[in-house]
């Protein structure tokens, strides 16, 4: 039993090594259209969770952390009730701005770019609802 832990352990470490991005100009390539880490020009009034949150995840995070890569990764946040469960224990903001104690994402990357990292912790200001 504990061989096979061991093994599924080793398994997801290695794909969610594998699914990081690799660099800064991968990470500011991203959806929305902001690029680089700066907060210049970034609106985060009225963030939604469809048209502005849904599309940073998808373009940084659903490589390891779709629906179908959940076996592997054990996290999913393509799903508004995923992703708001993680909003609301503390976990996605902890791992996106890579916060003491939470394990750093994307792995081996980056962080995600301020003003992405701002319309997230905006949407989830003002309830993380499903809009």
């Amino acid at each position: 039993m504990k061989r096979v832990s061991f093994f599924a352990s080793l398994v997801l470490a290695l794909v969610v090594i594998s699914c990081s991005k690799s660099n800064e100009s991968d990470l500011s390539n991203n959806p929305d259209g902001n690029t680089g880490g700066t907060n210049n020009g970034c609106d985060t009034a009225n963030m939604k969770f469809t048209a502005n949150v849904k599309p940073i995840l998808q373009g940084n995070c659903y490589a390891c952390h779709s629906n179908a890569n959940y076996a592997i990764s054990g996290v999913k946040l393509e799903d508004y009730a995923d992703v708001k469960e993680h909003a609301d224990d503390g976990m996605l903001m902890g791992v996106i701005t890579h916060a003491a104690g939470y394990p750093p994402m994307p792995q081996s990357g980056g962080k995600l770019s301020d003003c992405n990292i701002n319309k997230i912790q905006a949407w989830i200001n003002r309830g993380a609802q499903n809009n």
